[in-house]
């Protein structure tokens, strides 16, 4: 019994190791022929799923490629994306009209997957790391079966397709990380037995399962470190996730914080727009539950509970909830926000805008006086530092990026205000509201100018740095 076993296993190994070494020398005959057609030139995969969804994300992405397109001569890019309706004009004119970049469009392919619906969180409603991890497994290898590059880049957190584009097609690979998958806080909030988004009330009752929810966390973690030390070079996007990552992967010499880039130097020229005399405060922020829009909504409650007594003034607070919307789970989530909105009797002061082009976001920012942020252990925060180059003062959650490295409330040099529930949130914003202008003004003069180092030809220069590497072994 133990030899047929152990004969079963020994030739699925041999198999699955047949398979693999063919797969590799069929991927090498694919490089060579992509060689052939273009002599000298370095084919550059980014894999970037929702490319056409205009957030933070696909602006690091569209800002990278420009970069790229820059500084190397030599090069193709191709693009990996889910967007199978959208064509490849629509998709560059989107980057253009949503965050007024323009990349080379004779220089930019697109490599249209048909499986990104295997990343989706909506598919695995259990296990959904490992699931969607596991998805992108099979993604990639779609992805590198249709172009096999020379270097990989990985702009949107599938660190499991790292070692495949390693191993299997022999590729230089590299990394920007915006959130790790799976972090030493969300271990502790189901250790402590916390309610979040990804830390259901069942689970949070049940010490049995927070027990095997823990167990499953850090095997995942495991799993994660080392899919991650695969990359050659790794750049992460803020202090807080640069701490994380490198306790994760444990390989700071590859390790690189590279802000994200920001529109700071346009938004900074605008003219602020002031003569309304309402009091007009701004979000900006893909629909997503780790957003925690619902956090603003019980904010605006709170506040106006205190301006109770100040109904003429409450009837000048507006809040403008700008996002966009990837899929149909993320308009669902605006519409129950918007039931919230009227269970709450808001709806006169609270007003929805989903995916504005770029000149219509401008508008908002010279109107804006407040821009508030609501979610916990942001990663950095685009949105945050282009309020603060607009002129708002910004109220952030006190955690992540805003806490370490975006918003300062030291008296002298704040230029902000940190919050974590809807009580300080709806206090913050009754200071600003009740505060002098002149130290209001004086907020906002100070976080204009703490803005600088975030700027798109910062993160252009240390992006190229750090991507230098991959380019020298090539």
């Amino acid at each position: 019994m133990f030899s047929i076993i152990f004969a079963i296993v020994l030739s699925t190994l041999v198999f699955f190791s047949v398979s693999l070494f063919s797969l590799r020398n069929w991927l090498q005959g694919c490089k060579r022929k992509l060689k052939g057609s273009f002599d000298g030139t370095v084919n550059i995969g980014i894999f970037h799923p929702y490319c056409n969804a205009g957030g933070g994300g696909e602006r690091v992405l569209w800002c990278a490629v420009r970069a790229l397109q820059a500084k190397y001569d030599n090069i193709k890019i191709v693009i990996y994306t889910g967007d199978i309706d959208s064509s490849p004009n629509s998709i560059l004119e989107k980057a253009q009209r949503t965050f007024n970049i323009n990349v080379d469009k004779q220089n930019t392919s697109f490599v249209y997957l048909k499986r990104r619906a295997l990343v989706e969180a909506k598919l695995y409603p259990y296990f959904t790391l490992l699931g969607q991890s596991l998805g992108s497994l099979i993604l990639g290898m779609e992805a590198l079966c249709r172009f096999p590059p020379d270097i990989y880049l990985d702009t949107t957190g599938y660190a499991f397709t790292l070692p495949l584009f390693r191993y299997v097609g022999d590729c230089k690979v590299g990394c920007y990380v915006h959130y790790p998958t799976i972090s030493m806080d969300m271990l502790r909030r189901v250790q402590q037995r916390e309610y979040c988004h990804n830390n259901q009330t069942y689970v949070v009752r049940n010490p049995f399962i927070t027990w095997m929810k823990l167990i499953y966390y850090r095997i995942f973690a495991k799993m994660y470190s080392w899919v991650g030390q695969c990359a050659d070079t790794i750049m992460v996007n803020s202090t807080w996730t640069e701490n994380h990552i490198r306790d994760l992967w444990g390989v700071p010499f590859k390790t690189h914080r590279v802000y994200p880039p920001c529109e700071v130097k346009h938004i900074k020229a605008l003219k602020r727009n002031e003569t309304t005399d309402k009091i007009i405060i701004l979000s900006v922020g893909q629909f997503r539950p780790e957003k925690d829009h619902p956090l603003q909504l019980q904010a605006m409650y709170e506040l106006r509970t205190l301006l109770s007594r100040n109904e003429e003034l409450w009837n000048k607070v507006q809040l403008f909830i700008i996002g966009s919307c990837r899929n149909d789970c993320d308009y669902e989530r605006l519409k129950n926000m918007q039931d919230l909105t009227k269970h709450l009797s808001l709806e006169n002061s609270v007003e929805f805008k989903v995916n504005v082009h770029f000149q219509e976001l401008l508008q908002l920012y010279q109107k804006a006086g407040i821009g508030i942020h609501t979610m916990w252990n942001e990663h950095f925060g685009i949105g945050i530092v282009e309020c603060m180059a607009a002129g708002m003062i910004m109220i952030a959650h006190r955690s992540g990026g805003p806490l370490l490295d975006i918003i300062e409330t030291s008296e002298g040099s704040q230029n902000g205000y940190l919050a974590t529930n809807a009580v300080e949130y709806a206090n913050c914003l009754l200071s600003i509201i009740c505060n002098s202008e002149e130290l209001n003004n004086t907020i906002r003069s100070a976080a204009r100018s703490s803005v600088e180092r975030f700027s798109e030809e910062e993160f252009e220069v240390n992006f190229l740095r750090a991507i230098t590497p991959l380019f020298n072994s090539t």
